[in-house]
């Protein structure tokens, strides 16, 4: 097809912010952006009732958010195609229609892609532009999808104030500690609404022999620690929290090994790898993963590396394990079973799992994120393996002409 080079022509690299944490640079040859951009403009033809699909013609600005979901937010042009939206064709089938009688336009988007690689559009609006008459505007807001939002908003603030609190109470540190920085937030409306927060909280200048509470006049210290929080808060319709759950790492200062209480109630606290308790999260773990790849043979745990549990209306487990290849096949067999063997010679992932049970109510949640491990072999050639969700081969440029220039 003659559109294939020029349908992600990009005017300029993609912009960033500076955060190193929450925004990534990006450009036009990351696959992730075709799909974010594919999804909102396969959104924008399917509202269409009649008239022909619109096409592809460049992407020209955006940033990438990261947090526990992804969100691509940028700006792309698009000029009418020759096929009519009920002709049951995507857009990358159709051509552009001929340029003096061809409708333009110019969408404002934000794009979320989820843990399970999922992309959903949260936002969008397009100024369309026929080749006679009066702008169009189209706007689309998804109200129960996952919203970032920015770091600075106002309406952050009570369950920032909140998180801080919950913080200088759960830790047995001698100083109390204030909000540093907001890394990244987002929100959703679930029976109320969900926020989730990234922020690093740092040291003060007040003793908790000094101070009953964190007071005004506490303020941070240059050198003092720095902890780094993910938060997850339930604010009902009356604007009270519901629920709080909070994961807090050190991230720098002179105590790095300094613990937070063992005895906690709801807060993080590390269990032994070999523990028996491990069974069920492991087990809904390497499910998910098994699931979710498309390799053809199943995958089992091979070392857990670390696991934190956490109290919150159930237990919450986090754990770093590491799966590799087995000799089962999935065409032959239904699901993992106790014959299946490690392979030698098999590929490897590196994973972190999220795991979240309340058996009372039979209700599991789990997300799992995996990278491959890269093994070196006897010869000094490094061999990358498949990746993980995509049928490409080690260097394939099999997607590369949908990006080109």
């Amino acid at each position: 097809m003659k559109l294939i080079t020029i349908l992600f022509l990009c005017s300029r690299l993609l912009l960033s912010l500076a955060e190193e944490e929450t925004t990534q640079k990006i450009d036009c040859n990351d696959e992730d952006v075709f799909h974010a951009v594919d999804a909102a403009l396969k959104k924008y033809n399917a509202g269409n009732q009649s008239g022909n699909q619109f096409v592809l013609y460049r992407v020209m600005e955006g940033t990438k958010m990261v947090g526990s979901d992804t969100f691509y937010s940028f700006k792309y042009q698009i000029k009418e195609g020759n096929c009519p939206v009920q002709s049951g064709l995507t857009w990358q089938d159709c051509d552009y229609k001929d340029a003096e009688e061809a409708a333009t336009g110019e969408c404002t988007a934000t794009v979320g892609k989820s843990e399970t690689n999922i992309f959903y559009v949260v936002t969008q609006t397009c100024n369309i532009t026929p080749d006679n008459g009066p702008v169009l505007t189209a706007q689309y807001s998804c109200k129960g999808c996952v919203h970032p939002i920015p770091p600075d908003s106002p309406e952050l603030e009570s369950v920032l104030k909140h998180a801080v609190k919950h913080f200088n109470v759960h830790t047995t540190y001698p100083h109390f500690f204030v909000l540093k920085e907001v890394k990244a937030a987002q929100r959703q409306v679930v029976a109320g609404l969900k926020y989730e927060i990234t922020y690093s909280v740092v040291q003060t200048n007040c003793s908790t022999k000094q101070f009953l509470f964190l007071s005004p006049v506490c303020k941070s210290l240059e050198d003092g620690d720095v902890w780094k929080c993910r938060d997850i808060a339930f604010v009902d319709i009356d604007q009270k929290i519901s629920d709080f759950s909070q994961n807090c790492n050190i991230y720098s200062g002179k105590f790095l090994t300094h613990p937070l209480p063992a005895k906690c109630p709801g807060c993080p606290s590390t269990i032994p790898v070999d523990s028996p308790e491990l069974t069920e999260p492991l087990g809904h773990a390497i499910k998910k993963v098994n699931l979710e790849n498309n390799h053809i043979s199943y995958f089992k745990i091979d070392k857990v590396k670390k696991v934190t549990s956490q109290v919150v209306a159930g237990m919450r487990y986090f754990i770093e394990f590491i799966a590799r290849e087995t000799n089962c096949l999935k065409a032959d067999n239904m699901e993992l079973g106790p014959d299946c063997e490690v392979k030698s010679s098999g590929d490897g992932l590196s994973c972190n799992a999220d795991v979240y049970i309340r058996p009372w109510e039979n209700k599991v949640q789990q997300t799992v994120k995996c990278e491959e491990i890269h093994v070196r072999l006897t010869n000094t050639c490094e061999y990358k393996g498949r990746l993980l969700g995509t049928e490409s081969a080690p260097g394939s440029k099999a997607e590369s002409s949908h990006l080109a220039q």
